[in-house]
């Protein structure tokens, strides 16, 4: 008999893994190809929901919205109340206007702005034999932007990441007093953002701009969507557009320093650039995990899911699947076609996606013109990100040469 869980939003790092306490939590791989061998479609008696790991089922799970929804009943925090966890057609609505800011006509008018913000951020390490790829780079770049782009002061940077940091934690583990501290945490950190954004709307009312926050103002009443919302709207914005465009690019330096001779090759080659942040979105993908609920019985791999479940969909696992991608456990930025699905698929598809890609490619240009070669300093050691929400480095140490 299947074990019932009653509150599944939020589960620690090697609960969500099944409990295989053994998973490298910055190199899940070989248990990813494991599982994709062994159970492609697993049931969890710990955590009480299904797990999918084969590439074409995962991309199913997320095509396929009449049988596996988006929205959680459960979900009372400020990020669960938004775009990613609605179904159409409110999803639909909102999404149709939020887009008008992620065009390409948008994006294009962006540019400049990015090269501007990233140029001061290389010329901040300039005279520097060491740095922190995370720290001096790939933490501030997105957040000044996403900060910008929402029409909010860039000056609470830090207050910013502090907030993300705790909205796409995990609670250390399943017991009661560790889930009282995640949850305590969680909720002081959503009421000072909400807080925040109430003081934000409340100006922006007064002097409406070009900016995202002006746009969903003017929005409100056609979308009849209410303050209550806007909000929370803010809020996922806010942390999606930084969280995962940092862990994209130390992701990417990663990757590439691990991999001999890319680094090189890439300088040689500047056009290369977006094919190898196309293959660090396949190979290190910024969020590793999705999940949906079942809405009505279904059939995948053979498995019986029923109304009601839960399923996790590892993108993690789906883009190293040899049977999509030959190779697929090397790091190819020749890799073409790269079909991966970092940002997910169907009508939840990354709203950001042409932003991260952008800043990835004005970045990493930008960070490899500048040095002649990059290298892990003497005695690295891995500071991986403990989360099931996100997967990235919460430090990154290297050493540089111009």
């Amino acid at each position: 008999m299947k074990k019932e869980i009653k509150d599944q939003e939020f589960l620690p790092l090697n609960d969500i893994k099944g409990g295989a306490d053994k998973v490298d939590a910055y190199n899940p791989f070989s248990w990813y190809e494991k599982m994709r061998k062994e159970s492609p479609v697993y049931y969890d008696e710990n955590t009480g929901v299904w797990n999918v790991f084969l590439y074409e089922d995962v991309k199913r799970v997320l095509s396929e919205k009449e049988t596996f929804s988006s929205h959680f009943s459960t979900n009372k925090g400020s990020i669960g109340k938004t775009l990613i966890n609605q179904d159409p057609p409110k999803h639909t609505q909102v999404r149709s206007i939020v887009n008008r800011s992620f065009t390409p006509r948008v994006m294009k008018e962006w540019e400049p702005r990015i090269q501007a913000i990233t140029e001061e951020l290389i010329q901040r390490m300039d005279g520097k034999e060491k740095i922190d790829i995370y720290k001096d780079f790939a933490h501030p770049l997105p957040i000044i932007v996403i900060s910008e782009l929402l029409g909010v002061p860039s000056k609470y940077m830090d207050q910013f990441k502090q907030w993300s940091d705790i909205l796409v934690s995990s609670p250390k583990s399943s017991n009661k007093e560790d889930m009282k501290e995640f949850l305590t945490t969680r909720e002081t950190a959503e009421r000072e953002l909400e807080e925040f954004f109430q003081t934000i709307i409340a100006d922006k009312r007064k002097n409406l701009s070009n900016d995202l926050i002006s746009i969903l103002i003017r929005a409100e009443e056609t979308l009849k969507i209410t303050e209550k919302e806007l909000v929370p709207f803010c809020n996922l914005l806010l942390v999606a557009g930084n969280e995962t465009t940092t862990n994209l690019l130390t992701n990417a330096v990663f990757s590439i320093l691990e991999s001999n001779g890319v680094y090189d090759e890439l300088r040689n080659d500047l056009s290369l650039i977006p094919s190898m942040v196309e293959e660090s979105l396949r190979y290190r993908s910024p969020a590793q995990v999705l999940r949906r609920k079942v809405i009505q019985d279904t059939e995948i791999g053979g498995q019986q899911l029923q109304k009601g479940e839960t399923v996790i969909i590892w993108l993690g696992s789906a883009n190293h699947d040899e049977n999509k991608f030959q190779d697929a456990s090397m790091f190819d930025i020749h890799r073409k076609p790269n079909p991966h699905i970092a940002f997910g698929h169907g009508i939840h598809f990354c709203l950001g996606a042409p932003l991260a890609r952008m800043e990835a490619n004005i970045a990493m240009t930008a960070l490899i013109k500048k040095y002649s070669s990059l290298s892990f300093r003497e005695g690295f050691i891995l500071d991986p990100i403990e989360s099931s929400a996100v997967y990235g480095l919460r430090s990154f140490p290297v050493q540089v040469k111009k």
